[in-house]
């Protein structure tokens, strides 16, 4: 699709694949003695979707309003397509914000709220009414044209509120927990559907959300954030199964951890009396007290324990269904774990299991002061 002209005031260049469309140096952002940004720093390439997730209160939402003008940093500099946008307004910068209205006007069509999208000078009438009709084809919403908001579907709302922040034609898309609002089933459905229309576009976006499976299921990369610091920036899988410290990995998913201290030989730690094998902990000196994790579905049990080292006898304190498998909650005298097992092939309350941790999965990090 043709990128319309834009007014000189936009400054609006093409971008080049291989440079980064965006980026974001040393971002900070404080109000009165709190600092809720903390020199955060990424660069994204044109037709990157890039995830923000943290828990409540780490910056997220606060990042993104810096990215679109509507609350500037207290330093730091943001750039986009090579100029420097730290402190211009949100009305001069290529960005667009996917919001869902909620005060819809009384009567207002879907063609209309679009239109309204695009007020202003670089879009004259007839340019107007062109890029409405692009709009409602791309969005598959051309039979819904002339249809008021209020009749809409949950996912016709939703594309409309994706083609109101697409309308001028941003280089950058910023969506703040654009699906928060929808059940689980639907918000699988509206998932893929933004998901494959910003890939058609190739629009670089940043996504804020706190549904992790959307995040993992949607990026190219995943910023983890705490304490209004980016604290890894890595693909989805890398942040799963390699994360940067035990924050990462506590937050990011279900495990179980604990602490424990490194051991002799190499690659051995000793947790609650178990010396369990840890290739992780290989580089770390003797002695060093760390902090352990393992994923559910990474340990072994029964049969699929015997033949690895490290073993221990645990019991079955607590069985959750999942659908496709039984959690388990396992002790080995001070050891809590939990395992996943198949459906089909639950064991009991209370029955004693062999258990194994393989040791490239078993996760160790030193304790952060």
């Amino acid at each position: 699709m043709p990128r319309s002209e834009h007014p000189p005031a936009l400054d609006r260049v093409i971008a080049d694949p291989a440079l980064p469309s965006l980026v974001v140096d040393q971002v900070s952002k404080q109000f009165g003695e709190t600092r809720v940004l903390d020199r955060a720093s990424f660069t994204a390439l044109p037709g990157e979707l890039l995830a923000l997730i943290g828990p409540s209160g780490c910056g997220k939402s606060v990042l993104l309003r810096a990215l679109a003008g509507m609350d500037p940093p207290t330093s730091g500099r943001i750039v986009q397509d090579g100029r420097d946008v730290t402190f211009r307004p949100t009305t001069s910068r290529d960005a667009g914000w996917l919001i869902q209205r909620r005060d819809t006007p009384p009567g207002e069509t879907v063609s209309g709220s679009l239109d309204q999208a695009l007020r202003g000078r670089a879009w004259p009438r007839a340019r107007r009414q062109q890029r409405v009709q692009e709009l409602l084809s791309l969005l598959h919403l051309a039979g819904e044209a002339g249809m008021a908001l209020a009749q809409l579907s949950a996912g016709q709302v939703q594309r409309l509120a994706l083609g109101r922040a697409l309308a001028p034609e941003p280089g950058l898309l910023l969506l703040d927990d654009p699906l928060s609002a929808q059940d689980a089933p639907l918000r699988l459905l509206l998932r893929q559907e933004l998901r494959a229309l910003q890939r058609r576009l190739g629009t670089t976006t940043i996504l804020a959300t706190q549904d992790q499976e959307m995040a993992l299921a949607m990026a190219d990369r995943v910023l983890v954030m705490a304490r209004g610091r980016i604290v890894q920036d890595a693909t989805p899988e890398a942040v799963y199964r390699t994360p940067a410290s035990a924050f990462v990995a506590g937050f990011l998913g279900r495990g179980s951890l604990f602490d424990g201290v490194v051991e002799a030989p190499p690659g051995m730690v000793l947790a609650s009396g178990h010396l369990l094998p840890c290739r992780a902990a290989r580089p770390l000196l003797f002695g060093t007290p760390v902090q352990c994790f393992v994923r559910p579905e990474d340990v072994r049990l029964g049969p699929n324990a015997a033949a690895l080292p490290g073993g221990f006898e645990a019991v079955v304190m607590q069985m959750d269904f999942l659908g496709p498998a039984w959690r388990l909650g396992l002790e080995a005298g001070a050891l809590r774990l939990e395992a996943d097992v198949p459906a089909s092939a639950p064991p009991t309350l209370g029955e004693t299991l062999r258990v194994a941790l393989p040791a490239d999965r078993l996760l160790a990090f030193p304790f952060e002061p």
